[in-house]
């Protein structure tokens, strides 16, 4: 689901990134990047998730037990929001190497400094979320 949400996002030009949350095994939320749509730096995929599965949840901006699932591994912000909303596990597929929080350039989820501890699922199915990458971004850099 998380890969058919990143395949959405670049009909309005966003980075095709797509985002699951999963509690008790339903899913309550899926977004896809909307930073061009909106013109918000903020609407990444897992922002956006995190937030309409807040909206849902009976324990109100806690997610306890949530697992959110992303296409690619988030950044500090996101990390960040993952942590603030007590997200329980992060499975995401392709790894970020210039912007990683889950263990690629910061490893924010699994920080024992930090208030909370997110469990951490790197590459799954890896290779297709990077290959959505590469289709966009080579997009972008063909001469009209």
């Amino acid at each position: 689901m998380a890969l058919e949400e990143a395949a959405l996002a670049p009909a309005h030009g966003d980075v095709p990134i797509g985002a699951v949350v999963v509690v008790d095994g339903e899913v309550v939320a899926r977004r896809h990047n909307e930073r061009e749509r909106q013109g918000d730096p903020t609407a990444h995929a897992e922002l956006l998730a995190i937030r309409d599965a807040a909206a849902t949840g009976a324990d109100g901006w806690r997610l306890t037990g949530a697992t959110v699932v992303v296409t690619v591994e988030p950044c500090p912000m996101c990390a960040g929001a993952l942590l603030a909303a007590r997200v329980a596990r992060v499975v995401f597929g392709a790894p970020d190497p210039k912007a990683g929080a889950c263990g690629s350039l910061y490893n924010l989820c699994v920080d024992p400094r930090l208030h909370h501890e997110v469990a951490v699922t790197a590459g799954v199915r890896a290779a297709e979320a990077a290959a959505l990458l590469d289709e966009f971004f080579t997009g972008l850099r063909r001469p009209d």
